[in-house]
Parts: C-alpha cells; structure tokens; sequence
C-alpha cells in the first residue's frame, strides 16, 4: 500500500490535463471579450461617421441659383442622406439604427433654436431609410445641446444625431440585449446661409428662417 501510495505522489501525468481544464475558461472569455469588444468599438466608429456624413452631406445641398443665400431640401434629398447610414454600417446589421437631422439657428442673444427637423431608421434588409417624425420641433431651444465655440450669434448649424444598438453576436461577455451607442456632429452649411426645408418660409430681408 505504501509503494501504491509513493508512486501516485509522483505520478504528474494529469497535471497538464488538470491545467488546461483550469485555464480555459479563463481563455475563453479572454477571447470572446476581445472579439465582442473589438466589434462594439468598430461599430461605435461608425456610429460617429454616420453622424458627420448625415450633417456634412445636408450641409453641401447646393443653392437654387447661384447667388441665392439659401439652399432647399425635401424629404427625397433627406431620404437619401439617411440611406448613407446603410453602406456606412456594413457588413454590421443596420437595425435598429435611428437618425435625426435638425437645423439650428443661433440668435443675436447666442439662444439656439431648431428651425427644423427630421428622422429616419433603417431596416434589416431595407435599400432605403424610412422617414419619421421627429422629436424635435420648430422653435425648441437646444442651447445646452450646442458647444459653446459654436454658438456665434446669427448663424446656422446642421445638426445630426445618431443612436444604434450594437448586439454582439455572441453575447458571452457583454450583455446579449446589447448596448446603445450614439453620437452627435455640427456642421455649418458648405455654400450657403442656410439650409431650407421643404420651401419653408423664410424672412426678409435675411430670407433664412429664424423662429
């Protein structure tokens, strides 16, 4: 009994098994944390590109004439400004991405107000944006929402918002329902004073909406 008993004190012929089978949790999560919070990380990046293209291609709406101050808009135009989001996202699903473009104009008194405002959300599968109503009306002060070196009195700004849900695929790590990224961009407008929508009234003699 006591040889039996020497002999499996120095027996290490499972210790190798007895390590794996210890560390590969530790190895699994290592690697499924990397790739889940790999992804998340690319997709926030997109999110971001999303919300500068949405602003930066309203923005460059070119004037009706050339020495018109104002450039126009409608939902066709929009419509396909929020369908950029769609080839921006891939090859990550576009659902459930949801997209606001507003115009503010900043008064003589630096108070920012929405002029207007439009959303959209994208679909799995959809070649298009669908357009939607958007939470925010005409005449809404959104001063807190504007940093303070863009508020310059008597301008225009594009504002553009953006909010996806990134589920990772596996969700060994992070949590399976997913987590909520979003971002926001200003751009100022590329040719003009200001940016109208739909034929939106304007006022003389600045003949750019100021609500």
């Amino acid at each position: 009994m006591r040889r039996v008993a020497a002999s499996l004190r120095g027996d290490s012929s499972g210790v190798a098994a007895t390590e794996f089978a210890v560390i590969v949790p530790l190895m699994l999560v290592l690697f499924f944390g990397t790739v889940e919070f790999s992804s998340g990380v690319a997709v926030d990046r997109k999110v971001t590109m999303i919300a500068r293209t949405l602003s930066d291609l309203t923005s460059q709406a070119p004037p009706p004439t050339p020495t018109t101050p104002y450039s126009i808009v409608n939902d066709a135009y929009l419509q396909n400004v929020f369908t950029a989001s769609i080839s921006i996202l891939t090859p990550y699903p576009s659902t459930p991405v949801n997209t606001t473009i507003s115009e503010i104009y900043v008064d003589t008194n630096k108070v920012a107000k929405i002029q207007w405002s439009k959303a959209a959300t994208v679909a799995t599968g959809a070649q298009q944006a669908t357009l939607a109503a958007s939470s925010r009306n005409a005449g809404d002060v959104v001063t807190n929402l504007v940093p303070a070196a863009l508020l310059v009195k008597q301008t225009y700004l594009l504002f553009s918002e953006v909010s996806y849900r990134y589920t990772p695929t596996i969700g060994y790590v992070m949590s399976p329902s997913g987590v909520v990224l979003g971002d926001v961009a200003y751009t100022r407008p590329r040719q003009v004073t200001c940016v109208i929508y739909n034929n939106q009234p304007v006022t003389p003699p600045a003949l750019c909406p100021q609500t």
